[in-house]
């Protein structure tokens, strides 16, 4: 019997530099509570040159919920287990190849402190969120961007919320 070729996953570019999805790594956007935060206001910060930005090619983030609990896309991906060049977003040093990032907007207090600062939609909407992925990415790691860099983001305990929301302890990160 022949052997059939296998054609190459959704979206990827041939000869891409692409890796498995092993995290999703959760983040504040450090903004004081009960500011909102626009899309266009993330792009700046991470795209515009320095010193106005990072100047970085691509935004931290693939996804960021507001105060309302509303989701904007900020990378597209697909929902594969492989993180695709295009897809890649900057969101923890070291970490990028092989995670995706999503950010809620606050995390501060009015001082700038770090504080969870997160509605009770955005608890619902990231909750829907992490739990709807983790059935799509059920062996990936939930961790927050404090595991990964000397930062208090996402300023709450991510793994006390996971065991809250009811996430099994498998894909909780524990450092």
């Amino acid at each position: 019997m022949a052997k059939q070729k296998q054609e190459p996953k959704k979206g990827r570019a041939k000869g891409s530099k692409a890796h498995e999805l092993e995290y999703l790594i959760i983040h504040c956007t450090a903004t004081p509570e009960g500011r909102e935060v626009s899309e266009a206001d993330v792009r700046r910060w991470h795209t515009a040159p320095k010193p106005k930005g990072r100047g970085w090619k691509q935004v931290g983030y693939t996804a960021m919920f507001h105060l309302d609990g509303s989701m904007t896309t900020l990378v597209k991906h697909n929902d594969d287990n492989i993180v695709d060049t295009w897809e890649r977003t900057n969101g923890a040093l070291g970490m990028n190849h092989k995670s995706r990032h999503i950010v809620y907007v606050g995390g501060c207090d009015e001082n700038m402190k770090a504080k969870d600062t997160r509605t009770d939609k955005q608890k619902k909407a990231l909750e829907e969120y992490v739990k709807s992925y983790t059935n799509i990415h059920p062996n990936w790691k939930i961790a927050g961007h404090y595991h990964f860099a000397s930062k208090a983001c996402p300023s709450f305990n991510v793994e006390e919320w996971l065991e809250e929301i009811g996430i099994d302890e498998r894909n909780i990160y524990r450092k």
